[in-house]
């Protein structure tokens, strides 16, 4: 089962964003760290949520600044709230590991939901996995398997070799085996190591015509991009 991801990435921004913006993208790409964080905390402090997002990255990375969880939450808040996925996304994890605030899986999971309904698939994965775990919720099988639905569907080998495990222990669904195999087998094809053992462990336990289906529908969800694929 793979546990919870993370996204720690500097968004780039349309030229509409803004000179300050701009300006802190140019120092960072010639590695001019000062530069960038004082352009980006101008711009973030007015209400550039491009910059507001950077900000938080650096300050939880610890690039070209002294790591500062408790800066890093103050700024991903500020993009948050303007309803950025990505900056609810890492907030979430924030969170959820408790770096900068006190841990609350409950506000983590809020966060995730929000990053979730605008398709971050990672942020749809960890939701599985708090439902999985029941942390932050009410443990429920069922609900983890929604979510890891939707971020298969965008092609999440997490996600698929986690759904693999869902029906070959038949959690939240109903046993199967074939299912099983499918999922493990799409993402064994993105290169997911355990999935390809997984794979070959539920393989002993079916027929040679049950190996071939599970083969079929891997290629008939491949071709649909992993869409309708249950």
């Amino acid at each position: 089962m793979k546990k919870l991801l993370t996204l720690l990435i500097f968004l780039v921004a349309s030229a509409a964003s803004g000179g300050d913006f701009e300006d802190g993208l140019a120092a960072l790409d010639k590695k001019d760290y000062k530069t960038a964080i004082t352009k980006w905390k101008a711009a973030g402090m007015n209400g550039n949520a491009f910059a507001q997002f950077n900000l938080g990255v650096m300050y939880e990375n610890g690039e070209g600044v002294v790591q500062d969880y408790a800066e890093a939450v103050k700024w991903y808040k500020l993009a948050a709230a303007q309803g950025d996925a990505s900056v609810q996304f890492n907030l979430g994890n924030m969170y959820r590991k408790g770096q900068g605030v006190v841990q609350d899986y409950a506000e983590a999971v809020r966060l995730y939901k929000l990053a979730a309904a605008q398709g971050v698939a990672l942020a749809q994965f960890n939701l599985g996995n708090m439902y999985y775990t029941g942390q932050g919720v009410v443990q429920d099988y069922a609900e983890a398997v929604k979510w890891y639905k939707l971020a298969a569907a965008q092609g999440d080998a997490s996600a698929q070799l986690n759904l693999g495990e869902m029906y070959y222990n038949g959690q939240g669904v109903v046993q199967d085996y074939l299912r099983a195999h499918m999922w493990w087998n799409l993402a064994a094809v993105s290169g997911d190591k355990s999935s390809v053992k997984n794979r070959d462990i539920v393989a002993t336990k079916m027929t040679a015509q049950q190996i071939a289906e599970a083969q079929k529908l891997a290629r008939e969800c491949q071709a649909r991009k992993f869409k309708n694929c249950d």
